[in-house]
């Protein structure tokens, strides 16, 4: 390998990993809010899959990338609302109600896209502009891959800060780790459990609809059903194995990034791998994460346990 491939290697792998982290880091972010706050959604994937078809039907009839997003957005808001009423207030089982959501997602999208499209295969007019940070994105090797991103992978770094500073320096943040930890004495000191965790899975509906928005919309400019293959749960294993800390949930999910883009650094050196096996290794790398620190991981003491308000 000479060093210019070595270097092309590098930067396509850097720059295609962090594009592919993306969808992860959103969803993982909003999973961290629910099960800081005693909601484990097993229907991240559904929510994914219903804002990656919602904000590709917006897009593609707008011609407008922002819409597409803004689209993704609200249906994962109005999913993670259904996800709320079911389990808060009607205290449905939460391990039904997301692994039924994940089911209707993917259901209800590969329908409506054979009913809208049929054997058609619409893409996207064109990409999300990317931006060029002055100076810094003509650093060799990282400055095309860090500072020549889509305003949305700036965006969604900065949220990680915002969702870190949020979690641990605001009251909205103590009120979600202790209805996470324990609804009744946060019922005691004053804090609305329903309302907290309401929010919480909000923000998680959110966040999952915005990433399965990004990768239709941002990233691969199309739409097909069942396009999450499976991002939803390892989202999930990224919260869980980063212990609801945004900070080692980005670190997650860009690693988990770079597995998945793996197989386009390699075809810049000329390296020939079976594109099966390259597409293993996220699922792979989850499986060795999770024997390795599963055991260190603590989960939220009220995680998937419903709280009536009076009720020991």
């Amino acid at each position: 390998m000479s060093g210019a491939q070595l270097q092309d290697f590098v930067t396509v792998l850097l720059s295609a990993g962090l594009i592919a982290a993306v969808p992860l880091l959103l969803a993982a972010l909003g999973e961290t809010f629910a099960e800081r706050a005693g909601l484990l959604n097993l229907g991240l994937e559904g929510m994914m899959l219903l804002g990656a078809f919602g904000g590709f039907y917006i897009a593609l009839n707008s011609g407008s990338t922002w819409a597409g997003l803004a689209a993704g957005l609200w249906v994962g808001l109005m999913v993670g609302l259904l996800f709320g009423w079911l389990t808060i207030t009607l205290q449905v089982d939460q391990v039904i109600v997301g692994l039924g959501l994940t089911i209707f997602g993917g259901g209800l999208t590969g329908f409506l896209f054979r009913d809208l499209y049929g054997q058609q295969f619409p893409t996207l007019a064109a990409s999300a502009r990317k931006i060029a940070v002055p100076f810094l994105s003509d650093l060799p090797i990282l400055g095309p891959a860090l500072f020549q991103q889509q305003l949305v992978v700036y965006l969604t770094w900065g949220l990680v800060a915002v969702f870190a500073f949020i979690l641990t320096r605001t009251r909205f943040g103590l009120e979600i780790r202790a209805v996470g930890e324990s609804p009744l004495a946060a019922d005691a000191a004053g804090v609305n459990v329903a309302r907290t965790r309401y929010l919480a899975i909000l923000i998680g509906g959110m966040m999952a609809g915005l990433g399965g928005a990004f990768l239709s919309v941002g990233d691969l400019n199309f739409f097909v059903p069942g396009m999450t293959v499976g991002q939803g749960f390892i989202a999930i294993a990224i919260a869980m194995l980063g212990k609801w800390r945004p900070y080692r949930v980005f670190i997650g999910a860009v690693l988990f990034g770079l597995l998945r883009s793996l197989a386009n650094g390699l075809q810049i050196i000329g390296v020939n791998v079976q594109p099966e096996f390259i597409l293993m290794l996220p699922y792979l790398g989850i499986i060795v994460a999770l024997v390795l620190l599963a055991g260190r991981t603590s989960l939220p003491a009220a995680l998937g346990v419903p709280y009536t308000r009076g009720q020991k």
